[in-house]
């Protein structure tokens, strides 16, 4: 995050950043009531406001704001936002937190992308580890109340036992009961409230299972079937070059066309011999076709 803060507003900056000049010192504590009056909105009712406003858009959407923002307590108009600013804020968390930081650094004097990153950050990943605690809360409340919801229970258990650690998407690993057993008894406890629901939702995935596995069986054969047919059609076609010894003559003859000076002529038996001795490994291979 502090990479992309830094390359998205670094262009923005005075001109002459890059002149050397006496350090002065940021105030932090202003620097983050500025980013807070754009990313900690009503933080006293949601503690995953600053991973949601200027983290991750996986940490979901912020509560509709109803006008009452809690932030840190003694923000100066100074150095906040207006509700006129916010509206035109961006809504997506890096591009917000980008823009907050562009913005704050101006506003507050001294302070560079550097310091927003290395104070702030540390607040959006806690917002964060709070935004992670309450989808938990929200998972399971989800899996408690699944007891009217029979397709839910199936989907997740089913998903559970399709997983690469269990039976896997092909079932490969769960060809026998016993496995399929196992690995169902795993995945019924992870997912409460489907106690009403567990002996059909069984027997529908074992269906599904015995099913894959036949097609899987069956495509397999055909593969095989495929290649011993395949194979069956080449040997013949070698045994055929070995009846009456006609694939030898026919090297010799293609040898004696070719290579020949005198294409094996009367009078001239040493080139005869020489395409007769070329094509002898026809002898070899008949030999063990036979």
């Amino acid at each position: 995050m502090k990479k992309y803060i830094f390359n998205f507003i670094i262009c923005a900056l005075i001109p002459g950043f890059a002149i050397a000049a006496p350090a002065k010192k940021c105030s932090v504590a202003n620097l983050n009531k500025c980013l807070d009056s754009a990313c900690a909105i009503n933080i006293s009712t949601n503690p995953a406001a600053r991973c949601q406003y200027c983290g991750t858009s996986s940490a979901g959407t912020p509560p509709t704001d109803t006008g009452i923002r809690s932030v840190s307590v003694g923000t100066s108009a100074k150095y906040s936002f207006t509700n006129k600013e916010l509206k035109n804020a961006p809504t997506d968390p890096g591009e917000r937190y980008a823009w907050a930081t562009r913005e704050c650094i101006k506003r507050v004097v001294d302070c560079t992308p550097d310091d927003a990153t290395d104070n702030y950050d540390k607040l959006i990943e806690q917002s964060c580890t709070a935004a992670g605690i309450n989808a938990q809360m929200d998972s399971l409340h989800n899996k408690m109340s699944k007891s009217a919801n029979k397709s839910a229970c199936h989907a997740d258990i089913l998903s559970c036992i399709m997983d690469e650690k269990h039976c896997g998407p092909d079932y490969s690993t769960c060809k026998e009961d016993a496995d399929f057993n196992k690995f169902f008894a795993a995945c019924s406890v992870q997912n409460n409230g489907c106690d009403d629901y567990i002996t059909a939702i069984r027997d529908e995935i074992i269906s599904t299972r015995n099913n894959i596995i036949q097609n899987t069986d069956t495509a397999i054969n055909a593969i095989v079937a495929s290649y011993q047919n395949t194979r069956t059609a080449q040997l013949q076609n070698a045994k055929s070059v070995c009846d009456g010894d006609s694939g030898r003559q026919s090297c010799i003859k293609s040898v004696c066309e070719r290579s020949m000076a005198n294409k094996c002529a009367a009078g001239f038996d040493d080139e005869k011999s020489m395409a007769t001795q070329l094509c002898k490994f026809y002898d070899l291979a008949c030999a063990v076709l036979k």
